[in-house]
């Protein structure tokens, strides 16, 4: 009853925040532009209803404080430079921030504290990266929450289950409005805590012993494969790696004519796949789970090569 009842809290708040938004959708759109996907003039913002849910469901179940301070002071930042482009140098410096406070929070050894906070540092720009298609970020953070939610629970942490599942019903209220065609779009101020939070809580996973350390990399492994590869190409290539584009795979999917709705259904399907086989995978040896892990990684990598060479 206590879940069904935070799940239920988490749904309503995101929904009702992000259905308040669009009554004031004449103000802040997000024109279209060369290194955007979408054509119309569209509100931006959505991503609010999820912090939202995601502080009052996480309060109430007892999360600790400075993490909840962590989304909030990341969702203030991201808010900001929706509205005004911030330096780049600040905002990651703000991120690192944060995964170092994560550090501290669950008395992670200093030796771990750098490459931690590195790993928590990318999938919180990653998950960004990825925001930027119809319906696909949203259905990432359903899936890969629901499996973290799923993974908490047979370790028998019942508070953090909730909590992830609570993250996965506020993405499914804010995919009521952004399903393809989109009403309105996530933001920096959604997609910034939504990376931290999928970074942040993998980490506390592992170091709590409630899963290995490649299920959160299957839980989310569709954004982390495509943001990884094409940001580790642009470099190679000398380009500006944290400057927009149009060079991730689901962008490509788009250009060819999938369009947002044929893209994110299959993106849908991979993303289930692979957290079925995550959670699936707690309950057998570790040498199978290695090789399956692999396995299902090295398939991903070869639609997603498969797609850039048919475009």
């Amino acid at each position: 009853m206590k879940i069904a009842f935070v799940l239920l809290s988490a749904f309503a708040i995101s929904w009702a925040a992000i259905n308040l938004r669009l009554r004031f959708a004449d103000r802040g759109l997000v024109q279209p532009n060369h290194r955007s996907l979408h054509e119309m003039p569209t509100p931006h913002g959505g991503g609010l209803g999820i912090v939202l849910a995601l502080l009052a469901t996480g309060a109430w179940l007892g999360a600790p404080t400075l993490l909840l301070a962590m989304v909030l002071v990341l969702a203030l930042l991201s808010l900001a430079d929706d509205l005004r482009h911030l330096p780049f140098w600040l905002r990651l410096t703000v991120h690192l921030g944060a995964a170092a406070v994560l550090c501290h929070l669950i008395a992670l050894p200093i030796l771990w504290w750098l490459p931690a906070m590195l790993a928590v540092g990318w999938m919180t720009n990653l998950y960004n990266f990825m925001d930027g298609a119809d319906g696909l970020a949203g259905s990432q953070g359903v899936v890969g929450f629901a499996a973290y939610a799923a993974g908490f629970a047979m370790a028998g942490d019942i508070s953090m289950a909730a909590w992830c599942a609570a993250a996965a019903a506020a993405c499914a209220g804010f995919l009521c409005f952004n399903w393809p065609p989109a009403k309105i779009f996530m933001g920096d101020v959604g997609s910034i805590p939504l990376g931290f939070l999928a970074g942040s809580l993998g980490l506390v996973g592992i170091w709590q012993g409630a899963w290995p350390a490649w299920f959160p990399l299957m839980a989310f492994a569709p954004f982390v494969l495509d943001a990884s590869a094409t940001l580790a190409r642009r470099a190679l290539e000398g380009k500006r790696v944290w400057e927009a584009h149009r060079e991730h795979v689901y962008q490509r999917m788009v250009q060819m004519g999938y369009g947002h709705r044929g893209m994110t259904l299959r993106w849908v399907a991979l993303m289930i796949v692979g957290a079925a086989l995550a959670i699936a995978l707690l309950a057998l040896p570790s040498w199978t789970q290695w090789i399956a892990v692999l396995g299902w990684l090295t398939f991903l990598a070869w639609l997603g090569k498969r797609t850039i060479h048919k475009q």
